[in-house]
């Protein structure tokens, strides 16, 4: 599995893997009893076997989780289509262990076929967080694939020389994706593991949605809606199994809902069809009267910019939540302003007459709704004129309320912003007074949640004052301002202005001396910033080996995950390999290899494999410490990927005793 998460989950992933392994193993035990073979079974398994391939072919795209693999797989099974058509011009009838290996290679594509069929339409965040276990039964497919290859009889089947030759050398492919280790996505990793993370919930998180969101391909609200049914059918077959992934499944959704604007369901017990459509089953809604974000039929139907029509609540609340985009077709909007469409409404009041259906009554509600909004906007333009006041105690007191205010909803950081409050806010990152900027930078964090007011807060060139905040602040002051820099982190042209800003060192120094909660914003935020290549290089010259090496050795921290996920960053860069490759270093991360979590042991190993594969140095001090019987110990209990790590690093370490 791609999430980092221990105890009880990962028990769970591990007995998912034995279930794997013993139905793989069963369906291998099965024996195939077949008749002596006829033109008409071989017809039929070959007309099969083709149907199945042109299913795949016809599949198209597929979840990004699994793409990479599923082309490979769709591309070597289109590879079989010579070696298919050379079987069905064979004059010669096929004997019955001809027709039994058929019938196996069949049965492995029918596997692939399922698979791959998950992987097109199943549920985008399940996939993403059962990665590993669905790579498994990738593996098994290769297995079978490659055993049905190899005991099909060519000459007899009256196979010419140019196709064996092309089969044999997809055997040997099929074979080495079998011992494939795949590089982890850690940034997918980390994300996941911050997100669901029960520590006290921080706002920048939702940062980290966005990039999930968009790492997952669900950020439009057409995808969203197609994920709630997948998640909805996913929970109806568990069936009440499998709980607690289950609900974090459910949390990830409704987190991306809330980023896209839109409506929170209960996945549970919420039916498919909107209630307004429910009560009018014995007749269809004409498509174009229901709103594209809800799916509901339309009150006040209103276009915007680029000619789409929408229900005006719910695109108003779409633009209000800081979008800039046609929520169906993506487009820019050039302009935010919104068009009754009298003619629609009419045909949906004659429509409802024709069919005696009533309209639900949004007036009130609307009225009400418009006024809090004035109300709200009122509040917030007087407080950003107070942020000016030459009085401290006004200043305070604004700033402090903005805090909060931008704290509570994604419709007062767009307020607040459209409000021109965040050009003060970020002059008063350099006010003398210590509170008032722990409140500014506090609140340009909850602001910075939203993608356009990061490329505001950017643009008012606020970097270089949180940076000094988080150097000499207050302990909450430097906490914020490490959370607030891992939020601006997100555009990636902010990685680079925090590196060459200096901001790398404060964030080290935190990650040394902080609290708890600072250590984890330093880690999160230091993570971010060494996915660039030259960061890595800043913050190994910051000194950032020691803290982290001091988080793997204090596990009352818990933060050995997050290390070692900074650690396998660092790894990938010449120097980091140099100043992490020490033997005190080694010997903790043989220690993690052989008492830690599942988890940690996964991490451990990986780096190990990383550093290992570039000195062999480095594999040559751990057999002193004695991480042989470990490695063999994990390739038979350890989780998936960190069996094939070991088997890796077991190869390598077999290679170094040779030489």
């Amino acid at each position: 599995m791609v999430v980092i998460m221990d105890g009880e989950i990962e028990e769970e992933e591990r007995e998912r893997e034995e279930e794997v392994a013993a139905a793989v193993e069963e369906e291998e035990e099965e024996e195939i009893d077949l008749p002596t073979s006829s033109p008409r079974e071989e017809i039929d398994v070959i007309h099969e076997i083709f149907s199945v391939i042109e299913f795949v072919a016809q599949l198209g795209d597929y979840r990004r989780t699994q793409r990479k693999e599923c082309y490979n797989l769709a591309r070597r099974m289109k590879l079989l289509l010579p070696l298919l058509e050379e079987i069905r011009d064979y004059d010669s009838p096929i004997n019955e262990a001809g027709l039994a290996s058929l019938c196996c290679l069949k049965k492995a594509l029918v596997m692939s076929k399922k698979l791959m069929r998950i992987c097109n339409e199943g549920s985008k965040i399940y996939l993403a967080l059962e990665m590993e276990a669905i790579m498994i039964k990738f593996y098994a497919i290769y297995e079978k694939l490659s055993q049905a290859l190899d005991n099909l009889p060519y000459d007899e089947l009256g196979i010419s020389d140019e196709v064996k030759e092309q089969v044999e050398l997809m055997g040997m492919q099929l074979k080495r994706a079998k011992k494939r280790t795949d590089t982890q996505d850690i940034e997918l990793a980390m994300d996941t593991m911050v997100v669901f993370s029960k520590e006290e919930d921080r706002n920048a998180d939702s940062a980290i949605i966005e990039r999930l969101a968009k790492k997952l391909d669900l950020h439009t609200v057409e995808d969203l809606k197609d994920e709630t049914i997948a998640v909805r059918n996913l929970v109806k077959e568990r069936g009440g199994q499998n709980l607690e992934s289950t609900e974090q499944m459910i949390d990830l959704l409704n987190k991306f809902k809330q980023v896209a604007g839109m409506e929170i369901t209960n996945v549970y017990i919420d039916p498919v069809m909107p209630k307004l459509l429910e009560k009018c089953q014995s007749f269809v809604i004409p498509h174009e009267f229901l709103c594209p974000i809800t799916l509901e039929i339309m009150t006040d139907p209103v276009i915007v910019a680029t000619g789409q029509t929408y229900e005006r609540e719910s695109i108003q609340k779409w633009i209000d939540s800081g979008h800039r985009t046609c929520p169906k077709t993506r487009q820019s909007l050039v302009h935010l302003s919104l068009a009754p469409n009298y003619a629609l409404k009419n045909l949906i009041q004659q429509w409802c007459e024709k069919n005696k259906f009533r309209l639900p009554k949004k007036g009130d509600q609307a009225a009400s709704s418009e006024s809090s909004t004035t109300e709200q906007k009122d509040q917030i333009s007087l407080l950003v004129g107070k942020l000016s006041s030459s009085k401290l105690e006004v200043q305070r007191e604004a700033v402090k309320k903005i805090r909060m205010l931008s704290k509570e909803s994604p419709e007062n950081r767009i307020l607040v912003a459209n409000s021109g409050g965040i050009p003060p806010l970020v002059q008063l990152l350099s006010y003398p007074d210590s509170k008032i900027k722990e409140h500014a930078v506090t609140a340009l964090l909850n602001l910075s949640i939203d993608e356009t007011n990061k490329k505001l807060i950017t643009k008012e060139k606020a970097i270089v004052p949180i940076i000094e905040i988080l150097q000499s602040g207050s302990r909450e002051a430097r906490e914020n301002s490490a959370a607030a820099l891992f939020s601006l982190s997100m555009l990636d042209e902010n990685k680079v202005t925090i590196g060459l800003s200096d901001g790398i060192p404060p964030l080290v120094d935190l990650l040394r001396d902080g609290k708890i909660r600072g250590k984890k914003d330093a880690a999160t935020a230091l993570f971010n910033l060494s996915l660039n290549q030259s960061n890595k290089a800043r913050a190994i010259d910051a000194g950032i080996v020691l803290p982290l090496h001091n988080l793997l050795e204090d596990k009352n921290l818990g933060m050995i995950d997050e290390a070692l996920s900074i650690f396998l960053l660092l790894v990938t860069h010449p120097e980091g390999r140099q100043k992490i490759g020490q033997l005190s270093f080694i010997q903790t991360l043989v220690e993690i290899i052989r008492e830690g979590t599942p988890k940690n042991k996964e991490c451990a190993t990986a780096v190990l494999l990383e550093l290992g594969s570039n000195n062999s140095n480095f594999i040559l001090a751990a057999l002193q410490y004695g991480v042989y019987e470990h490695l063999s110990e994990i390739t038979q209990t350890g989780t998936s990927r960190a069996q094939r790590k070991a088997n890796a690093l077991l190869q390598l370490m077999s290679k170094s005793e040779q030489l």
